[in-house]
């Protein structure tokens, strides 16, 4: 719950308090940091003794939870980008 409050005073803040002029510095900021907490993400894991064990132990049941969502997601934006967009046009312009 604390993690959700903390995005939602985030994104007020940058609505209504951050400098438009600040605006690539900032975007720069969001990508360095996703890195690092990818990485980060990736040495915890990687430190884990027995982390192909693991993965190898979650088996289908892991594919069918990453499978399921992922499909439904494409699908999802496929469909609402079709409708709220128009279709696109042979040249690949979208249509107004």
């Amino acid at each position: 719950m604390y993690l959700l409050l903390v995005m939602c005073l985030g994104i007020l803040a940058g609505r209504w308090l951050f400098p438009e002029k600040y605006r690539k510095l900032n975007e720069r900021l969001q990508m360095v940091c996703t890195i690092v907490l990818i990485f980060c993400m990736g040495v915890t894991l990687g430190s884990r003794e027995n982390f192909l064990e693991e993965l190898k132990s979650l088996g289908v049941e892991s594919l069918i939870f990453f499978f399921i969502p992922t499909a439904l997601s494409i699908a999802l934006v496929f469909l609402a980008t079709r409708r709220l967009m128009g279709a696109s046009s042979s040249s690949g312009e979208v249509k107004k």
